[in-house]
């Protein structure tokens, strides 16, 4: 414990950075706001379950040093940047179809989903472990709270922590956006709604396609 006491000048700005990070509006924020709000709290929180794990993922990867291994592997970086930004955009392109339905067109606009709920996990899952810029996101993290040399329970700190913030965020988010004031919203918006979550996956789309890792 005394360990971990000792580094925490360097964990708290980390924490800070990653609080930062995971409240700022991206595509897995607007994933869990979109499924809360159009398909309900227990399809919002499954998402958000796996939005955290792929966070979780490359956490361990970038604590184990396989992020500075994949700096030496340029393709494999590059075949999943390709993968993530394409799969942003097929995200993109749903959500503009969702937009572009006109009201007679839909079942209903109540919470009903055709995905179960393995599908909502693995797409929560897939948006997050397929950018491989949270590896490096997560790699800077580490970096600026753990020195080199730090002992084991004071990245398992800085780690947990993270995580567990970075989960209670994202099912507060899922759970803030299940109301029945945020249905009635989506039933009077729903086009805008869909059309900006378009807009959010097009752009982090290509944006990963184009960016330089």
């Amino acid at each position: 414990m005394g360990d971990v006491i000792a580094y925490l000048p360097q964990i708290w700005p980390a924490y800070v950075a990653y609080l930062v990070a995971v409240l700022s509006p991206g595509p897995a924020v607007f994933t869990i706001i979109g499924t809360a709000i159009a398909q309900g709290r227990k399809a919002g929180l499954i998402t958000a379950l796996g939005i955290s794990l792929g966070s979780a993922t490359w956490a361990i990867s970038a604590a184990m040093g396989m992020a500075a291994l994949l700096r030496h592997y340029a393709l494999a970086l590059e075949i999943l940047k390709i993968a993530g930004g394409l799969y942003l955009l097929y995200l993109g392109w749903k959500a503009f179809r969702a937009a572009s339905l006109k009201e007679e067109d839909l079942p209903s606009l109540v919470r009903s989903s055709d995905r179960s709920s393995r599908q909502l996990f693995l797409r929560g899952y897939a948006i997050h472990v397929t950018n491989p810029k949270a590896i490096f996101a997560w790699l800077a993290i580490i970096s600026l709270g753990l020195p080199p040399g730090a002992p084991g329970t004071a990245i398992a700190v800085i780690i947990g922590g993270c995580l567990a913030s970075g989960l209670l965020i994202f099912t507060g988010y899922a759970i803030l956006f299940s109301t029945s004031q945020a249905l009635r919203v989506y039933r009077a918006a729903r086009r805008w709604i869909e059309g900006a979550m378009s807009a959010v996956y097009c752009f982090a789309g290509l944006k990963l396609l184009t960016s330089r890792l």
